[in-house]
């Protein structure tokens, strides 16, 4: 990892939490000239991005984050020129989803040969994802701060927010007339960790699919530690400071900085500012709500995993759990605080494009499935048979695996409440108000600004959260009003 060595001189900002948003705070405020130290209290950067062996030798696991659809379409990673400075291998298939009796849905990157796949339901995805997909930048930039600013792209906004409410409300089935086409769609929607339909999860589904049509879904080689590894080297190359296995459990034990940048969950700045807050902003921050949990499970296999539709073995990401209703279903179960015995699982098989993953002839899979929040349930045994399901002869590809509880995941990084890895429940208000609704990234306190996913525009490895509070706090602590350039 890139590290720099301990400054003798003043500091001028102040970066608490590895991550993707804190490391893109931190290189946006070091570019702008300011001497930057940024604190970790993992041994490693990399936050929910890094990568690790944790089955056997060789074998190389994303901890949380495995597939990076914004690393192409967010503000922040493009102008970076994440793409340039890293390996993004991007797929064919974005994702694919598997139905009983070998069918199954193929969302390709080439959104007309998806059309074709889906048979009578080919013009209904079309009519709902091209426009989208074509205006995928737009997008992204729609997206990428808080929905009460006045947008840049209104039309694209109102695009997004008409097909969100059909596919967050009762008439979602209305479109669709086969199994296929409903089922990929909700298998992206339920990313969002939701009960369903929603309209917020349906919002963040579209845009995950728009993109998958547009720039991809890469995989970046090496895994996601590459990411945050270009980030840091980038910040270390512009004088910043990374002191890893370091606990900030006070703001008063922080050096004197004229900006402090948290990337933390409200609950943790709570903590931290001691009381220190106004009375009615501690309070919003009090409410702020974590949502439901992930469960996950890390494999070593000896060969490619036996899909019973071949098509799946060129699918670096796959969701399962049936028909739209069967997902339906298991959402809702985790909804009302029950684990579901046929439960949603989110697969990454990056080992088929990244082979520098795992041993030669051997393969790597990712795999998380939702439960409720602080769960310490062990989820090994119901994802093995939803992969089993679809890949019939899964067990006997298993040489190890590792599982990973909600509490686990929480334990891991504590900016996941519960196991929550959104760092907050990814619902309408608190995606207008997240934790605030208006400047989210500034507290009370003078200097210090929040840069996680718990602030807008919520989670992902996108570097938004970290792009927005620096910029904020350039203008208001240092007079700095135009962005640096950040390639």
């Amino acid at each position: 990892m890139p590290e720099g060595q301990r400054r003798t001189a003043g500091t001028d900002a102040i970066v608490v939490g590895a991550g993707p948003n804190g490391l893109a705070a931190a290189v946006t405020l070091a570019r702008a000239g300011l001497a930057v130290t940024l604190y970790e209290r993992a041994a490693t950067i990399g936050g929910g991005a890094r990568t690790a062996e944790l089955t056997l030798p060789g074998f190389l696991h994303d901890v949380c984050s495995a597939v990076h659809p914004m690393a192409l379409a967010s503000p922040f990673f493009r102008a970076f020129g994440m793409a340039e400075r890293i390996e993004l291998r991007v797929p064919e298939i974005s994702y694919a989803h598997p139905l009983d009796g070998g069918g199954a849905g193929v969302a390709y990157r080439d959104l007309e040969r998806t059309v074709e796949g889906l048979g009578t339901d080919g013009s209904a995805w079309r009519g709902l994802l091209r426009v989208l997909a074509d205006h995928a930048v737009e997008l992204g930039e729609v997206t990428g701060s808080t929905l009460v600013r006045l947008p840049r792209h209104p039309l694209v906004l109102a695009t997004l927010g008409l097909r969100a409410l059909e596919q967050g409300g009762a008439a979602w089935n209305a479109r669709f007339r086969n199994d296929a086409a409903p089922a990929m769609l909700t298998g992206v929607i339920a990313h969002a960790n939701r009960l369903l339909p929603d309209v917020a999860s349906a919002a963040a589904g579209l845009v995950l699919a728009a993109h998958a049509h547009a720039g991809g879904w890469p995989i970046p080689i090496g895994g996601s530690q590459s990411v945050m590894n270009a980030l840091a080297a980038d910040f270390v190359a512009h004088g910043g400071v990374i002191e890893t296995s370091t606990d900030v459990t006070s703001l008063a034990d922080l050096p004197r900085a004229k900006a402090v940048l948290l990337d933390l969950s409200p609950r943790a700045f709570l903590r931290l500012a001691g009381g220190t807050l106004p009375d009615r902003y501690a309070r919003r921050l009090g409410r702020f709500r974590y949502g439901n949990a992930v469960a996950k499970v890390d494999f070593a296999l000896d060969g490619p995993v036996p899909w019973q539709n071949s098509q799946l073995s060129a699918a670096p990401t796959l969701h399962l759990g049936g028909t739209r209703a069967e997902i339906v279903a298991s959402e809702r179960e985790v909804g009302v605080g029950r684990t579901p015995a046929s439960p949603y699982v989110l697969v990454s098989q990056p080992s088929i494009l990244d082979t520098t993953r795992a041993p030669a002839g051997k393969h790597v899979l990712w795999a998380y499935t939702h439960v409720p929040g602080g769960s310490t349930e062990d989820r090994s045994d119901a994802i093995t048979s939803q992969i089993e399901r679809f890949a019939p002869g899964f067990r006997d590809r298993v040489l190890a695996s590792r599982s990973s509880s909600a509490a686990g995941v929480e334990a891991y990084n504590p900016n996941y409440v519960g196991g929550d890895i959104s760092s907050g429940d990814v619902s309408f208000p608190q995606l207008v108000s997240r934790p605030t609704v208006f400047d989210p990234w500034r507290t009370p306190i003078d200097g210090v600004y929040l840069c996680s996913g718990s602030t807008a525009p919520g989670p992902g490895v996108h570097g938004m959260g970290g792009l927005n509070a620096a910029r904020r706090a350039l203008a208001r602590q240092f007079g700095i009003t135009e962005l640096p350039k950040l390639n």
